[in-house]
């Protein structure tokens, strides 16, 4: 036998992506890693450069020349898909004029063994390919393992934030999240309206059918509020019986009209609890903010709690929007806002119930 014959059970454990070409450029041998990229392939007999694109050197066009470029790294590509490209020397081998062309993915390694299947057992033990993977596999699992973590960290953050920004009993979004949505809308010097909704006769509820009775009623207020306005709204319950709205981009009055008429209406319905009855009624003021108009948090909070003083002054259950009029037909007092929006908002006075 020749030198080339007792070749290939040796090449298929030192460089298991080999390819054996005779002196006319056909394939004589392949190595199993390689088989294994083009398993249903006939490698015996196809000519070289017919599997193979060669893109680099440019000079190398037949086997002639790629047998003058022995020892020159090769670049080439398998030219059926997946188009992997692969990195390669070519070894003159034998007197027959053969040619063994060893082959590797290079910097492609890992690209290749996803798109391959393949496992450690199909490279050389001594091939550096195979302590890339395992480095690859535990940057892969840190990488995981960081990526989990830090999806739980976010989960944490986020849900310490809905917390910070949600009144427990009702689920509303409280004070400061109020706060924050109109300091972002007062910052863009973007349209909205503010309305501040307090509840008629509450107390007397608390009185006669004790907090419980009155909880239940809160948290039936928030759930007709919630179905009235819409999922940009902001609807936020500030404490004790007291509540507002941000409405972004809201420029009608007449569509605010129909609005709270609505909650009105809904409200004055008797809520059932434990076999009573608690009847409230609700009182409401609304204020819009113009852009350009200069009005800062305090003086909106100021506008819209008079107009609230307002339709509790006239009767209650009604919805009044504010001008300048109200601070002259009514008895309000001056407000003693200081501009410190985390204190409550509005002054209460002394309206019966």
């Amino acid at each position: 036998m020749t030198d080339t014959q007792n070749m290939p059970a040796v090449l298929d454990m030192l460089c298991p992506m080999y390819v054996m070409i005779n002196r006319t450029g056909h394939i004589t041998h392949v190595g199993p890693t390689l088989r294994k990229l083009r398993p249903e392939m006939a490698w015996g007999g196809a000519r070289f450069l017919e599997v193979f694109a060669l893109k680099r050197p440019r000079a190398v066009t037949s086997v002639t020349d790629l047998r003058d470029h022995a020892g020159i790294k090769l670049h080439l590509q398998l030219r059926d898909a997946p188009a992997t490209e692969l990195k390669g020397v070519a070894v003159k081998c034998g007197a027959e004029d053969a040619l063994i062309v060893n082959l590797s993915f290079g910097i492609s390694v890992v690209d290749g063994v996803q798109t391959y299947d393949l496992t450690h057992a199909d490279f050389a033990p001594t091939d550096l390919a195979t302590e890339m993977l395992y480095l690859v596999e535990a940057k892969s699992t840190a990488m995981e393992a960081w990526r989990k973590l830090n999806l739980r960290l976010q989960g944490a953050k986020i849900a310490a934030e809905e917390q910070a920004f949600t009144d427990t009993l009702t689920g509303l979004k409280n004070r400061r999240a109020v706060d924050h949505v109109m300091a972002r809308a007062l910052q863009r010097d973007s349209q909205f309206a503010l309305m501040q909704l307090d509840l008629d006769f509450f107390k007397r509820v608390n009185d006669t059918l004790g907090h419980a009775a009155g909880d239940h009623v809160l948290q039936t207020v928030a759930r007709i509020m919630v179905d009235e306005t819409r999922s940009e709204d902001t609807v936020a319950r500030l404490g004790g019986d007291e509540f507002v709205i941000v409405l972004p981009g809201v420029r009608d009055a007449a569509a605010l009209r129909r609005i709270g008429s609505r909650m009105i209406k809904r409200l004055e319905m008797p809520i059932p609890f434990e076999g009573r009855e608690c009847c409230i009624s609700a009182s409401i003021g609304t204020v819009f903010f113009e852009p350009g108009s200069g009005a800062n948090m305090r003086t909106l909070l100021d506008d819209v709690d008079v107009a609230l003083y307002a339709s509790k002054r006239t009767g209650r259950g009604r919805q009044t929007f504010y001008n300048e009029d109200l601070r002259q037909t009514t008895d309000a007092p001056a407000h003693a806002h200081t501009g410190d929006t985390n204190r409550k908002a509005v002054i209460m006075r002394p309206v019966p119930e």
